[in-house]
């Protein structure tokens, strides 16, 4: 019965995702037309992409058996060249010094990712060691991904306006975390299911905040020094 539930929820899974993965698109538009980075962060895109290349890794048949987590595969797949067109479009608009940091993080986030990718080639010679691997480096990203929400949540609270926490993105978190917790427990797959355990609880918090100060307006200003995250994402669920 499990196995057979698995499948589909890997597919609702991959459609809440892929919702989840392309709501920045508006916060770029935005990005696009103002020609500005303003006080977005880019922080939460460069770990997500992280996260997309490790899963994306963990769902292929080197690492899993044959295309068991095929769904988990396509998604972070498609993750990947999202994540990606965001941060190309951030470096275009982002101040010099910002350019740098991005570039920096980007770069170390590619060796991370190598550097996985070819222990657990060359090193590690069967599937169960490989996954192992895989999947706790993917773990460690997969908190630091959820962690991020919390910049989005600190300012909702500070300022009593949901401005920089938008309801879409919330959503879809809590709703795509629920769903791939779901699958990683019908296919007793502890690094899919594992990260999602925190991704749910804080989808809901963000809800809750929402539903907290969503008919609360206060102008905001900060400090141009300051990052601040405007989409509160990610986060994702990253599978």
């Amino acid at each position: 019965m499990g196995e057979r539930m698995r499948f589909p929820v890997g597919i609702l899974g991959n459609a809440a995702s892929l919702f989840l993965y392309t709501a920045p698109i508006l916060t770029f538009k935005r990005v696009i037309r103002k020609e500005s980075t303003e006080e977005f962060s880019c922080i939460p895109y460069i770990i997500a992409l992280l996260n997309c290349l490790l899963y994306t890794w963990f769902g292929m048949p080197v690492v899993s058996k044959g295309w068991e987590n095929f769904t988990v595969a396509t998604i972070n797949g498609l993750g990947i060249l999202l994540e990606t067109s965001f941060i190309i479009i951030y470096v275009w608009f982002s101040s010099p010094k910002r350019k740098k940091l991005v570039i920096l993080m980007v770069t170390v986030v590619i060796i991370l990712f190598g550097a996985t990718a070819s222990v657990s080639c060359f090193v590690l010679h069967d599937h169960p060691h490989r996954k192992l691997f895989v999947g706790v480096v993917s773990l460690v990203a997969s908190i630091a991904m959820y962690g991020s929400p919390l910049v989005a949540m600190r300012l909702v609270i500070k300022t009593k306006s949901v401005e920089f926490m938008p309801f879409y993105l919330s959503f879809f978190s809590f709703f795509a975390s629920s769903l791939w917790m779901l699958y990683g427990l019908l296919g007793h797959e502890f690094f899919i299911a594992a990260p999602n355990f925190l991704g749910t609880p804080m989808g809901i918090l963000q809800l809750v905040l929402y539903c907290m100060y969503k008919n609360k307006k206060q102008a905001y200003e900060e400090p141009n020094n300051v990052d601040v995250e405007n989409n509160g994402e990610k986060p994702t669920s990253q599978r």
